[in-house]
């Protein structure tokens, strides 16, 4: 009876799904980043088989700007039938409410469908810098106050939340330069124009970065030479992680359904192994416990925006 109630549920959602969805449709997967940073490398890591185990068409929009905001907000005012998705790193979705004085929406008004990877945030330079470690960091940002600049994918992300730690943790003033993403956050590394970015640790390798420190638990494999903050005597750990969203109020049954096409996805060999070799570490939560988690990190990010006076302006 059990097995016969799990089967009439699966066909349930399948139906719904393909109302809600049908055939010849296109699903929008809304990247809220500009092309070329670690969200839209892991969208079209996933895109071929994450389509195929869905039974859909998706294609994928760039919507970046104002932190990940612009195309979130896009989202949260679509439809929510399962057309439209959004792929994003968490600082759109747990930062950005709290961080913005007047936000276009609020953690409620999406629905977390799955988380994808998780990784920690990396402090890091161009090997051309001189800047070997965050005793380099300190030394040049003391002699030159407020002066010594250093990039970020956007106001109120978490390469900015990241860095305030760090400079009052070390008693310095630094110079924050924001970009529309990682990927202008490196581009404008490589140019000479700002010495250091906190972000994806696949940008270390993708562009033969150095890795001065890790705001993680543990010290990477493959940059063993990193000291994790908590070594250097300074508890800063900001996981980065990438998850799946739909608009607030679509139905259980399609969330589901591109749930179970997402836990699938990422057991897929090919993309486990093209993840893998962009060091985008694969964590999967469904759609129950991904939903607590996002609750928690916003309920914490909340809290550090207020401990530490980063609040946009009115």
């Amino acid at each position: 009876m059990r097995g016969l109630a799990r089967l009439a549920a699966t066909l349930a959602a399948g139906l719904l799904f393909a109302m809600a969805i049908p055939a010849k449709a296109q699903v929008q997967m809304i990247v809220p980043w500009p092309a070329g940073g670690g969200t839209d490398i892991i969208a079209r890591l996933i895109q071929p088989v994450f389509a195929e185990e869905l039974g859909a068409q998706i294609v994928i929009r760039n919507v970046g700007g104002a932190t990940g905001t612009i195309g979130t907000a896009e989202v949260v005012r679509s439809k929510p039938d399962g057309t439209t998705l959004l792929l994003t790193s968490m600082a759109a979705v747990v930062i950005q409410p709290s961080f913005r004085a007047n936000p276009p929406y609020s953690v409620e008004q999406l629905a977390p469908v799955c988380q994808v990877a998780e990784a920690p945030a990396v402090l890091m330079t161009p090997r051309t810098s001189g800047i070997r470690d965050v005793a380099d960091i300190a030394a040049r940002a003391r002699a030159t106050p407020g002066q010594m600049p250093y990039a970020s994918g956007g106001v109120g992300g978490i390469g900015h939340l990241a860095m305030t730690g760090l400079t009052r943790a070390l008693g310095i003033e630094m110079n924050h330069v924001p970009f529309r993403g990682s990927g202008d956050s490196v581009l404008a590394m490589q140019q000479g124009t700002v010495p250091l970015l906190t972000a994806e640790a696949n940008l270390v390798q993708q562009y033969g970065l150095h890795a001065v420190a890790i705001f993680g638990e543990r010290r990477l494999p493959e940059y063993p030479d990193a000291p994790t903050l908590r070594e250097l005597g300074h508890d800063l750990v900001y996981p980065l992680w990438t998850g799946l969203f739909a608009p607030a109020g679509s139905p259980e049954a399609v969330i589901q359904r591109i749930d179970e096409a997402c836990a699938r996805t990422l057991r897929t060999p090919s993309v486990v192994q093209g993840m893998t070799r962009a060091a985008h570490p694969i964590r999967y939560l469904g759609r129950a416990e991904f939903g607590a988690y996002v609750r928690a990190e916003a309920a914490k990010y909340a809290a550090l925006i207020t401990a530490s006076g980063l609040r946009q302006a009115e």
